[in-house]
């Protein structure tokens, strides 16, 4: 029994909530994948044992042919403009463990959270980072054998990972997948489509070669390797040189390379080997970067950041030549070559005037194929703010190639006949050139972005920046196409050197976060229950860590390495109830609204941070019929009182009833507040309290 009380099984079941109430997520995971799923039946009916046929499993057919009861929720909407009002969680299925947990933690979830963005779930490289694609094989590892019992149908990865979308479709939810437009630097992808890549030759540690030549001597030692190792499978025929090799489809040539698609273990060895065959040469792609001014890299000369692996290859330390403030490069990644490069790349320098439309095709189709088989209603951009181009987004007509994720949505919007396919941008907000060149919200709308992600979550609520950086979001919010989320927590804001961020405020978070209907929000798994961290705990606390798989011994610090696979829910149950209650209340509240209702700021975040306070209603015209208007208030200050406060702008017939607070009932002073003749003047509001009114106004 938890503080919130046991688990409301029966509030589900009888309709009067949409998730259970009291169920924490690590008991939700434990519970048999069988009751949960005669829990849905009892809810949702027929549809469940819908979602998990063959027919609504069927990878081959049509989305446009699925039973009605599995296809997207917003499959009826002409475009994409819908995602600018979800309330979005993000789901790692490390942290949950496979497919058939994510079932169970929807248990938890409010009808309110109705989009899931499940982070990326292909086969893994280096470090085994979830944004390091080493296939485009789905990782066995979250395979669900508790779904396989349910549904025998349900035999592969892939079925899997359709059912469960298909499961969230029922429940009205939107599901979303990751766009990433980099792969591990030595990922299948790589390795078999090496024109699609740029590459250097390093001797000595150095990059001795990184012009346009270098691809010739990859394609030519990966053909010479196979016709030294032969065939992945025996009775293969192989080709007779590079050029034949690379004429295959890419399907035959993986085969012929690597092996069996089923075999996991021998495509890795295949791959290692190739690998260190490669290196032998001095041949790697050149990593992918971030930030102005991307291009120009060296390998860092000094002994200490070399690193040997386990196969006793060394991998140098590799970092922007001349480095401006957020300048990185990500060693393990290398991003898909998308244009041509000035005089062959001599000098580092990008043509983008010439795209290679190959590139763009190869990625687009690919993932128009994974959207399909997940039948996924939303991307996620990583990495959307990078834009390489010193001039920023054209002064003229914005092209076909102006960006790759802008790129994906479009395939699937048009091509498979998806107009409501929506784009969701990681991207941080921060000040230009910073990132990118130029604005990056003027990039993010050509991007076609339909929300972004923003940095609130990388702020305190009360600090100097929380405030001013919540109010410019709501501005941007009102005059932009692509618009800003309330992120409250993402995964990887989530280790020991953020603890300071969940300390306090957290019931601020989510009650903004829920109760603006017309500002999207973005929440990761593991916050509803986080536990308050004054010393670091041990990793596998956090869920960053889980985006990696790090174990032993690390000489970074901070470390990212773990020491088990499992992740640990925090027990922090009197924070487990009190956002229960404003999840709960939220329920209500949103039902009554509507899914019209428009945010009326009264006093909206001081852009000054000189008043913590801030207050919103709804306004009226906006509302259904019969619908009651009510008054929001947050104190983000976390350490004043608000003292007393007036609410300016409400009728002088309005009444204020008080109705909730996330202190709890014992909290909340019963008296309802009337107008002085200027304002409705509230008391106390706590540090990082909120409360909840009724407006009555009388006739």
């Amino acid at each position: 029994m938890t503080d919130a009380g046991l688990p409301s099984f029966a509030a589900y079941r009888d309709g009067t909530r949409s998730f259970v109430p009291g169920l924490r997520p690590q008991d939700a995971l434990a519970m048999p994948l069988g009751d949960v799923l005669d829990l849905l039946r009892v809810r949702h009916g027929a549809a469940v044992d819908v979602a998990l046929s063959n027919d609504a499993v069927d990878l081959d057919a049509d989305l446009a042919e699925l039973p009605p009861a599995v296809r997207s929720p917003v499959a009826d909407r002409p475009d994409s403009s819908w995602l600018a009002r979800t309330n979005m969680v993000g789901i790692n299925l490390r942290t949950v463990g496979d497919l058939g947990n994510v079932v169970k933690y929807g248990l938890t979830l409010p009808g309110a959270f109705d989009a899931v963005q499940l982070l990326p779930f292909w086969e893994s490289g280096v470090v085994k980072s979830l944004y390091g694609m080493a296939s485009w094989h789905l990782d066995p590892a979250f395979f669900s054998e508790e779904l396989y019992e349910q549904a025998p149908g349900l035999d592969s990865i892939g079925r899997q990972l359709r059912a469960v979308s298909n499961l969230l479709h029922v429940t009205g939810r939107t599901v979303g997948l990751d766009v990433v437009p980099h792969t591990d630097r030595f990922s299948e992808q790589v390795l078999a489509n090496p024109a699609l890549f740029e590459w250097m030759h390093i001797r000595e540690h150095r990059i001795v070669d990184h012009t346009d030549a270098v691809l010739e001597q990859a394609v030519h030692a990966i053909a010479t390797w196979l016709g030294e190792r032969g065939p992945a499978l025996a009775g293969e025929t192989l080709p007779a040189d590079a050029d034949e090799l690379f004429a295959l489809d890419e399907a035959a040539r993986l085969r012929l390379m690597f092996g069996d698609p089923g075999d996991a273990h021998g495509r890795t060895e295949r791959r290692i080997d190739l690998v260190k065959y490669v290196k032998w040469f001095g041949l790697e792609p050149v990593p992918a970067t971030m930030a102005p001014p991307f291009r120009g890299i060296e390998i860092d000369p000094d002994p200490d950041k070399m690193v040997i692996d386990e196969h006793g290859m060394q991998w140098p330390d590799i970092v922007i030549s001349e480095p401006q403030f957020m300048s990185r490069v990500f060693s393990p990644m290398a991003r898909y070559k998308l244009y041509e490069r000035v005089d062959e790349n001599r000098d580092w320098v990008v043509d983008f005037d010439r795209p290679r439309q190959e590139t763009w095709d190869y990625i687009c189709e690919h993932y128009a194929r994974t959207r399909h088989i997940g039948n996924f209603d939303f991307m996620r951009g990583d990495m959307a703010h990078v834009q390489m181009c010193p001039d920023g987004v054209p002064a003229d007509q914005v092209d076909e190639h102006y960006d790759i994720h802008r790129a994906v949505k479009r395939h699937i919007q048009r091509v498979h006949d998806a107009p409501w396919f929506a784009s969701f941008a990681e991207a941080f907000l921060h000040a230009r050139d910073v990132f990118q060149y130029g604005e990056e919200l003027d990039h993010l709308e050509a991007a076609e972005a339909d929300v972004v992600l923003g940095d609130l979550q990388s702020t305190v609520v009360g600090d100097e920046e929380y405030l001013p950086r919540f109010r410019r979001y709501l501005d941007d919010l009102v005059t932009r196409r692509a618009v800003p989320a309330y992120t409250v927590m993402t995964a990887d804001k989530d280790d020991p050197r953020f603890d300071a961020f969940y300390r306090a405020g957290n019931e601020a978070r989510m009650m903004t976060a829920l109760l603006l209907p017309d500002m999207p929000s973005y929440v990761g798994l593991g916050f509803e229950i986080r536990d308050v961290h004054h010393e670091p705990a041990p990793n596998e606390h956090y869920t960053k860590p889980f985006v990696f798989e790090e174990t032993g011994d690390s000489n970074v610090f901070p470390s990212k390495a773990r020491f088990s696979d499992t992740y640990v829910w925090g027990t922090n149950d009197a924070l487990f109830a009190r956002l229960t209650a404003i999840r709960t209340v939220a329920e209500d509240l949103l039902a009554e609204f509507g899914d019209e209702a428009r945010t009326r700021w009264l006093l909206p975040p001081d852009a000054t941070g000189l008043r913590g306070l801030v207050a919103w209603t709804q306004v009226p015209e906006s509302l259904p019929v019969g619908a009651r208007p009510h008054l929001c208030v947050v104190n983000y200050d976390l350490e004043a009182n608000s003292g007393y406060l007036g609410i300016p702008a409400l009728p002088a017939a309005a009444t204020l009833v008080p109705i909730f607070s996330t202190l709890g009932s014992d909290a909340l002073d019963p008296t309802p507040v009337g107008h002085n003749g200027y304002v409705h003047r509230l008391e106390d509001v706590a540090p990082g309290e909120g409360r909840i009114y009724v407006i009555e106004t009388r006739s």
